[in-house]
């Protein structure tokens, strides 16, 4: 279960990094235009905020440390359910975040929609049973 729960908060950090990024450049993309049509899907105009961009990188990195806390890699002040109920609500949010974006973007042909049923969802559905049994697989 270390090794999930490792791998499992690597790949929320690295997400989360990659929203730092975001907050600064359109990487791995070459224009905002471009990162707002495929990543976003929104125009230009309405891309999310800095602030906003960094709450999300922030959500993911305590998700990346509430999953490693519940495997005893780092340790978590407070009770002892907190890595439990922490990682089963990042399962949660993952779950709706994957299964909404299925369930919206199976419905549209846009380069986001495609992005978002081939890869975005399925990595949050993936997210979302590695944070559950980690949570729950003790």
């Amino acid at each position: 279960m270390t090794m999930l729960a490792l791998v499992t908060a690597l790949v929320l950090a690295a997400i989360g990094i990659l929203h730092v990024v975001w907050m600064f450049s359109p990487w791995p993309l070459r224009t905002r235009e471009e990162f707002a049509r495929l990543v976003v899907d929104v125009p230009v105009e309405r891309l999310p905020s800095r602030p906003l961009t960094a709450a999300v990188a922030v959500a993911l990195g305590l998700a990346a440390y509430l999953v490693a806390g519940r495997a005893d890699v780092v340790g978590v002040p407070g009770p002892e359910w907190v890595p439990v109920v922490g990682t089963a609500g990042v399962a949660a949010v993952m779950l709706l975040r994957g299964a909404g974006g299925l369930a919206v973007s199976t419905r549209k042909d846009t380069g986001f929609a495609r992005l978002d049923v081939r890869v975005y969802s399925p990595l949050c559905l993936i997210l979302a049973a590695a944070t559950a049994l980690v949570a729950f697989g003790g």
